[in-house]
């Protein structure tokens, strides 16, 4: 490894790759996962991974000084890159909190501590920005956010919280904090009781089927199937554990938000 701070880096999810460019680093970069789509550039990167799976001779050839990560579900290709030698930083965020110190750490990680202080700054001043424009809606939708359809797992609790901010009132808070999808299950019946106004749906790793979820059993007297405010969300945007739902979700939910004040 050079000295210092890291000369060559492996991004293996893909919320680094959005954090090192948005910091002026990316020719840091010399791999990042076949899932990266922000920013367009970035796509020009070598190939070394998918989120569950990884080309560890790839890696190996490209002799990173550093790997980067994001949770449990990459235990095993971190594990195979220690195993050769490989400097891996894996991080577990799952609030908004804990993206903007993530931002924080990597920051300082690359030696681009004083950047990463101004860009959660700025992170910071346009999530102030959502709350006080949500504080001016005249009512706040009962909001449920589908992250998979079967078994339907309600959103992760960085997603919950933007919804919030944005003015939104989620269904099931309570479920959003828990790091595990088993744990996020939710029942339809749980989602009938709730009753809400709006459905997000940003399923991950495949395309939203709009008709499975406006003729769900079940769900036939919710006012989000009643009046047809069902939305697809994109998950590179939503589902990123990064900066990327604060920096573009937070404007597509004002606006969703904001046509149910009309």
């Amino acid at each position: 490894m050079s000295r210092n701070f890291p000369k060559s880096i492996v991004c293996i999810t893909e919320e680094s790759v959005e954090v090192l460019y948005a910091l002026g680093l990316s020719e840091l970069i010399v791999g990042v996962s076949c899932y990266v789509k922000r920013p367009e550039s970035a796509k020009s990167k070598p190939t070394v991974s998918t989120f569950t799976d990884a080309n560890l001779k790839k890696i190996i050839a490209l002799k990173p000084d550093l790997v980067l990560g994001f949770s449990d579900i990459q235990k095993d290709i971190a594990k195979d890159l220690i195993g050769a030698g490989l400097n891996v930083f894996i991080t577990n965020q799952r609030s908004i909190e804990d993206i903007l110190d993530y931002i924080l750490m990597l920051g300082n990680l690359v030696g681009s501590g004083e950047k990463a202080k101004e860009y959660v700054n700025d992170l910071e001043n346009k999530l102030n920005w959502a709350r006080e424009r949500a504080a001016k809606f005249k009512r706040r939708p009962r909001v449920y956010i589908e992250e998979w359809d079967n078994p339907q797992i309600c959103g992760i609790e960085w997603f919950s919280e933007i919804v919030e901010i944005c003015g939104g009132d989620v269904i099931h808070k309570d479920k959003s904090k828990s790091s595990l999808a088993a744990d996020r299950i939710i029942e339809t019946s749980d989602i009938a009781a709730g009753n809400p106004d709006v459905i997000l749906a940003c399923w991950c790793g495949k395309k939203v089927q709009m008709g499975t979820i406006l003729e769900r059993v079940g769900l036939e007297e919710v006012n989000a199937i009643k009046n047809r405010d069902v939305y697809e969300l994109e998950p590179e945007i939503f589902l990123q554990p990064g900066p990327a739902p604060i920096v573009d979700g937070i404007d597509i939910l004002l606006e969703i938000f904001g046509k149910l004040q009309l």
